[in-house]
């Protein structure tokens, strides 16, 4: 009994810190990545998308899984088992990794913080985060430390054109990172301490606040408050799928998995083939797998298509879309999707299978959007 017992709690899902401030603000609740998040409030996808894109938006991220890397090995480490070249970081710089597996295949992709020589802060997605922790623990060597500390960190994610007016009312300059992909550890927002980074998931400027769980609603409430004006509002799960649809940033579970290396997902920026070595450098070099190739796809026919759907050209199968939507701010449909390298190229016109009726579709070059700076 006890065993089923425990079988039952490990189907359950999980709250983030915010769960009561998200079902007070009418959020409609929907289980992801083993959390129980909002996938929009009652404002809907559209309008908070659209906040997003042309004032600013507040996006609970507490479910994203943190790890500490510590020890005069953790570099050695993380250069092991990244893609990505981390030697050449200055403190307080974020760069962003796939994490493969020896045959290539991405075990998951993530964002590493260098806190200091010594001491590294690693963001990984939700769903993947318990896999990813003993991966690392798996092929540890030398002097390192791997502690996940997701349970302590809730995360905020503060993005769109107002949003650094809105962060500027809550705290000093010091505090607020120069460039993206850095961050300001140690820094305050409203008096409550956290880490200040300016990432995001949406195409847009913002920040993303790592901070104590214990601080995460009054720090939620204190932002919505003092955003009212740039007219700041709660966005859920559907607004984040589409927005970093519209800015053709992958997914992991859609545009890549244990199958899918970074090279086929367009993420060769991140893998840097001239580092000595990494889990999965030699398949990579051996180019296994590597036969196929994201592309976008926007839809002239009528239709929306969506993931998992077959990909035709000329009659003949040539991939798969990997994630799909309507695009709130594009005003039209578009998709992503894997397919023989080399089998398209801009403007070619293909067909993608929508429940047996066939869907016209343009390759069109990623992003989708791109903010004017």
């Amino acid at each position: 009994q006890r065993e089923s017992l425990m079988k039952e709690e490990e189907n359950m899902e999980l709250k983030t810190p915010l769960y009561d401030a998200h079902v007070k603000a009418g959020g409609k609740i929907v289980p992801f990545g083993g959390y129980l998040l909002p996938v929009q409030y009652e404002t809907g996808v559209i309008k908070e998308h659209m906040a997003v894109r042309t004032q600013a938006g507040l996006f609970d991220v507490s479910h994203m899984g943190e790890v500490l890397c510590e020890g005069k090995d953790a570099l050695a480490n993380l250069q092991m088992l990244l893609t990505n070249n981390f030697d050449n970081m200055v403190d307080g710089q974020a760069r962003y990794s796939p994490m493969c597996n020896e045959n290539g295949g991405t075990v998951d992709d993530l964002i590493v913080y260098k806190k200091s020589e010594e001491h590294y802060f690693i963001v990984v997605n939700a769903a993947n985060k318990d896999k990813d922790f003993q991966w690392m623990l798996d092929h540890q060597f030398g002097d390192v430390t791997f502690t996940d500390v997701s349970d302590r960190w809730a995360q905020l994610a503060l993005q769109g054109p107002k949003a650094m007016e809105i962060l500027r009312k809550l705290t000093e300059e010091a505090c607020i990172p120069k460039k993206y992909y850095h961050a300001v550890f140690g820094a305050e927002v409203a008096g409550i301490p956290c880490i200040v980074s300016k990432t995001g998931y949406t195409g847009e400027d913002g920040v993303e606040l790592y901070l104590d769980s214990s601080n995460a609603e009054k720090m939620w409430d204190i932002l919505l408050e003092n955003g009212k004006e740039e007219g700041l509002i709660p966005c859920g799960l559907g607004a984040r799928d589409t927005l970093r649809m519209e800015a053709a940033m992958p997914l992991y579970g859609h545009e890549m998995d244990d199958e899918v290396s970074p090279l086929e997902t367009g993420l060769g920026f991140a893998v840097k083939m001239a580092k000595e070595n990494f889990i999965g450098k030699a398949a990579l070099e051996a180019n296994e797998g590597q036969k196929r190739q994201r592309i976008g796809l926007k839809v002239t026919g009528r239709g929306i298509i969506r993931e998992h759907q077959d990909v035709l050209l000329g009659g003949e199968k040539i991939g798969v879309t990997t994630s799909g939507t309507h695009c709130p701010y594009l005003g039209y449909p578009i998709a992503m999707a894997l397919v023989s390298e080399g089998s398209t190229e801009l403007g070619s016109k293909v067909e993608v299978e929508v429940r047996g009726r066939k869907v016209e579709a343009e390759v069109t070059a990623l992003p989708f959007y791109k903010r004017s700076k």
